[in-house]
């Protein structure tokens, strides 16, 4: 049984190797869609005037859902352009890395959700946990895909963190805006970092088509 693992394993570290420029490829798209519905959601969500504890969390709920079916049409569509199978060893590998920050996350979401009544300044704390476990989840996968995924997850982690240490430093001062405003933080975040990061990967990967 060990040695069938580790035959796997192997045979799933050289598939990975052989199709790293194809991941890559996929990434690309990948990033600047999901950065997109973001930066559309925070200002939807905002100007539309989604302020309230269970509003927001079943919100960005709503939204993480549209960014994961994005997601999977993305690599869905480079599969078949490469005639490779969608679901393969290396797609469970990742998808396996990713499935218990994920699943933390959604959990924390219907938590915040499920009450009818939260105080609003305890749900500024969900952003910044979405963007740690997020962050943890990317990192986790990162061995699975492009190198440059780990750093990506480890900004996360980094914005994270800063944003749970100015929320617990308001909380027991000054108070944090509005909750309506902490569209604009995860805009910035699932948003702008998405976009950025697709950006950078487009220009890497034309420079490399073109040498």
């Amino acid at each position: 049984m060990e040695s069938s693992w580790a035959t796997e394993s192997l045979q799933v570290i050289r598939t990975l190797m052989e199709r790293s420029a194809i991941y890559r490829r996929a990434l690309a798209p990948m990033m600047l869609l999901v950065g997109g519905l973001g930066l559309a959601a925070a200002v939807i969500g905002r100007l539309s005037g989604v302020g309230s504890p269970r509003g927001f969390a079943v919100y960005w709920l709503i939204v993480s859902v549209f960014a994961l079916a994005g997601a999977f049409f993305v690599v869905r569509r480079q599969a078949l352009t490469e005639a490779e199978p969608v679901w393969s060893a290396p797609t469970r590998r990742v998808v396996q890395a990713l499935l218990p920050a994920f699943f933390v996350g959604l959990v924390c979401g219907f938590l915040t959700a499920w009450p009818t009544w939260r105080e609003p300044l305890h749900v500024w704390w969900l952003p910044p946990i979405w963007m740690v476990l997020y962050g943890c989840a990317l990192h986790s996968a990162g061995f699975f895909m492009p190198r440059g995924i780990k750093f990506f997850g480890g900004g996360f982690i980094v914005c994270g963190c800063a944003t749970l240490a100015v929320v617990n430093a308001r909380t027991y001062a000054a108070g944090m805006p509005d909750l309506a405003n902490a569209h604009w933080l995860m805009g910035a975040t699932f948003g702008g970092l998405h976009l950025a990061y697709g950006v950078y990967l487009g220009f890497t990967e034309k420079g490399k088509n073109e040498a």
